[in-house]
């Protein structure tokens, strides 16, 4: 599987169609392994068939729901030890992103956490240069994420394309033509390469751009360090036992795209979304957009060894490993895709919540990824859930279709119902 930017997803890409911003060709940001919300009273729901742990699209909670998220997330493994779900795990590392925007917010003007200058290799001259390289790689490789990432301004579209291109590098890694040699020492100085562009020193031009890019933004390293542990999740493991397993895993490929780009982004001005509501509602995209591929790819993976559906949700089904290197669609395999898909459709139920919390020019782009992208999976219902040999893709006319439906809907006023909580 590949990596995604959480909120700049395409229908054909797969890690990096998270955050909408990815085209058909092949990478855009949230490509397809990568939440976002609204904040509610409690809308808890179990979106496993497991009872062991219950996934809660809860966003802004108040202290005694937020205990109640916390405490619903502790379970108890085999030997009876308590132990942290990966919802959790997830949500303690937005609750950090939200923080740090929250602190950008109340420190606006202030000269606090300075970060180091840039060094360059070569002279100053590079840096516009290496902005030009992202967007010649944006404007090649995801055309329609490159169109909507000119909506917005320029500084934000650079750093958009600075993500872009490092999300894009690191997917590469494992899913590019010199994957069967990748090891995880290689992963190792790829994060300790990713350590010194965090500190001002870039390697080479195009980390030179993300170097910038993260001294505008509050954005932090542990996204991108989350991206490529899962790097190291797709070299040492092809199963998972459950979608607590298997969430962990969506976070890391696509969901951490939003994480990385929700500073960048914007939150609109006149937003009453807690920020954190908005971080979740990036990051269900992520999910949301993963599963979709994973679902699309079944075959596809199969045959490459991997199967990244839980294997107790299959049991459950009657289903196997062998009905799935089999390929044969029967009536068991299309009731397990159905609650499959349903799964994926609440993800992006949640998303697309939260995309109307985003700044203006912003929220097109991103819907119009979070609509394409959800229609793969009706492509997938449409080919009787064959998709095995048939690959689930959204026609060129349906997309043209849908860029004036996510402008539309991009015009609507960011929900004035929520609490303000960003003070």
């Amino acid at each position: 599987m590949s990596v995604a930017l959480v909120w700049m997803v395409s229908p054909n890409t797969k890690v990096l169609n998270c955050f909408g911003l990815l085209d058909s060709s092949s990478f855009v940001l949230g490509d397809g392994r990568a939440k976002m919300g609204r904040k509610q009273k409690r809308n808890s729901c179990c979106l496993s068939s497991s009872s062991e742990v219950k996934y809660l699209s809860t966003f802004g909670l108040q202290s005694d729901e937020t205990k109640f998220r916390i405490l619903s997330s502790m379970v108890a493994n085999p030997a009876g030890e308590i132990v942290v779900s990966s919802e959790q795990k997830v949500y303690d590392v937005v609750l950090k992103q939200a923080a740090l925007v929250e602190k950008q917010l109340r420190t606006s003007g202030d000269d606090v956490d300075v970060k180091p200058d840039i060094i360059l290799p070569g002279n100053l001259s590079l840096l516009s240069e290496a902005y030009d390289r992202c967007r010649e790689v944006c404007a090649e490789y995801a055309k329609t994420f490159y169109l909507g990432t000119l909506l917005m301004t320029p500084e934000r579209r650079r750093a958009i394309w600075a993500i872009y291109v490092w999300c894009r590098r690191t997917d590469e890694l494992v899913d590019g033509p010199n994957a069967s040699h990748i090891t995880p020492q290689a992963l190792d100085r790829w994060e300790s390469r990713l350590e010194d562009l965090f500190q001002g020193r870039p390697f080479d031009m195009l980390d030179a751009a993300l170097s910038d890019t993260v001294t505008q933004f509050p954005v932090d390293i542990q996204p991108f360090k989350d991206m490529i542990e899962g790097m190291r999740m797709d070299l040492r493991k092809s199963i998972y036992k459950n979608f607590d397993e298997l969430y962990l895993y969506c976070y890391y490929v696509a969901g951490t795209v939003g994480l990385m780009s929700v500073p960048v982004m914007g939150i609109a001005p006149d937003s009453q979304a807690t920020t954190e509501s908005v971080y979740n509602a990036a990051l269900a995209l992520g999910i949301a957009n993963q599963l979709t591929n994973i679902l699309r790819d079944v075959g596809e993976d199969a045959r490459r060894g991997r199967i990244y559906l839980p294997q107790d949700e299959l049991a459950q089904a009657g289903l196997s490993d062998a009905d799935i290197y089999a390929g044969k669609v029967t009536d068991k395999w299309r009731s397990f895709m159905q609650s499959q898909i349903k799964r994926a459709r609440m993800f992006f139920d949640e998303a697309e919540k939260g995309v109307m919390e985003l700044s203006e020019a912003s929220r097109w782009p991103v819907l119009a990824s979070l609509l394409l992208y959800r229609q793969i999976l009706d492509e997938i219902e449409a080919n009787d859930y064959n998709n095995f040999t048939k690959r689930a893709y959204v026609s060129k006319a349906k997309k043209l279709l849908a860029l004036p439906m996510a402008y539309t809907k991009s015009l609507i006023l960011p929900s004035r119902t929520l609490e303000i909580n960003r003070a």
